[in-house]
């Protein structure tokens, strides 16, 4: 992997601490070990909300906004710029076009950084091609940010067509992505999410299991990441949780995490629901180790109809039988069962969980193997190396 010793500037769309690693963080952490990488963190683009995720948000970035770039575990600088988070006015917009690019020059010139590579999970990156004047432009689509709860997204779709217009390299986490990506550019190129295979292939290894998985009566079915309305289909799963009372649902990941308004009552109705709440990225083979099947309950939404889950390959990796909903950028992957409804969802299961055996494990993790975060950046590098040329 190279990128000709160039720097990287990339405005995300997280927080670099959040807790829930995403794909720019797994790919600017290790972009990182040979590269100077400014990570800038989430610029709002949903409307806070008056609840105490978001105002605890809101006061980490009024405190980190006034200070310079801090070097994070992983070798990257992250910088946490204040902008105003009410993009759907006009005065907020024309206020942030000026007041980030100033924010990041200065943020640039003190770590020494010119001519960088300017990789771009938010489309107001547009904004610092001036500023940067970068060597290339990357726009990394992971998700229709568009249509999630809270975003304008008017302007979002503005600044995106800008900004595709501009990149010399779009990669999309989707198919469907792609195709919409596609009526802007011709220069995209189909990079799926994948996995940190290594990682979770040591579920299969003997080892820890988490104290709260442990706990619970076997079969044991876990979802890993945000419990959100806006993503996760609740009443499938509460159908689902009835229809199998013996059965123990695990749900590990935060709470409103993007979707602050999001009602949990129903779920924690259920006595074999159980909320676990998040867990450490490192920690996560430790609850995989401790289960029997992974699922993903996403309701089928605008936003979800082009999103491709980090989980798929997390949990493939782990040699768990995985079970989805439809969702349209899964159709075809290997060792992935799909069930359009609790019924449907709790026959597949039965049938998974009654064939499954350590030789099935070890073959769905190989099959995940080639899916690796690794493999998948030497993959982008090369396409942007090629762009450049």
């Amino acid at each position: 992997m190279t990128l000709n010793g160039r720097d990287i500037v990339c405005v995300g769309c997280a927080d670099w601490d959040t807790e829930i690693r995403t794909n720019q963080h797994h790919l600017m952490s290790r972009l990182g070990r040979d590269h100077r990488v400014l990570f800038v963190e989430s610029l709002g683009l949903r409307q806070p909300q008056l609840a105490a995720r978001d105002l605890r948000r809101a006061l980490n970035r009024l405190v980190r906004g006034i200070a310079p770039p801090r070097l994070a575990d992983d070798g990257v600088y992250v910088l946490s710029p204040l902008v105003l988070p009410f993009h759907r006015y006009r005065l907020v917009r024309a206020v942030n076009r000026r007041l980030l690019p100033r924010l990041i020059r200065r943020a640039a010139r003190r770590l020494g950084i010119a001519a960088p590579v300017l990789w771009a999970y938010n489309p107001q990156a547009e904004a610092l091609i001036d500023t940067l004047r970068p060597s290339s432009v990357i726009y990394h689509c992971v998700d229709d940010i568009a249509a999630q709860k809270g975003v304008d997204a008017e302007s979002f779709r503005q600044a995106e067509r800008r900004y595709a217009a501009s990149a010399d390299v779009i990669f999309a986490t989707s198919e469907p992505l792609a195709a919409r990506m596609r009526e802007l550019s011709d220069r995209v190129v189909a990079m799926p999410n994948v996995a940190d295979t290594p990682l979770f292939a040591s579920a299969l290894d003997h080892g820890p299991v988490d104290a709260a998985m442990a706990a619970l009566p076997r079969p044991r079915i876990v979802f890993i990441g945000a419990v959100v309305a806006t993503k996760l289909d609740l009443g499938l799963l509460v159908s689902l949780a009835r229809a199998r009372p013996e059965w123990s649902f695990a749900l590990v990941g935060p709470v409103g995490a993007g979707d602050p308004g999001t009602d949990v009552a129903a779920l924690e109705a259920e006595p074999n629901i159980h909320l676990l709440g998040a867990r450490r990225h490192d920690k996560l083979p430790e609850v995989l180790r401790g289960a029997d099947a992974g699922i993903i309950p996403y309701a089928l939404n605008d936003l979800t109809a082009s999103i491709f889950p980090l989980k798929v390959y997390e949990y493939l990796a782990a040699g768990l039988p995985v079970v989805t909903t439809p969702l349209p950028s899964l159709a075809g992957v290997d060792g992935v069962v799909t069930a359009a409804d609790a019924d449907s969802a709790a026959a597949r299961l039965d049938e998974l969980l009654a064939e499954d055996n350590p030789e099935r494990r070890r073959e769905r993790s190989r099959l995940a193997s080639g899916h690796s975060w690794d493999e998948r950046l030497d993959e982008m590098v090369t396409a942007i190396e090629q762009a450049s040329a």
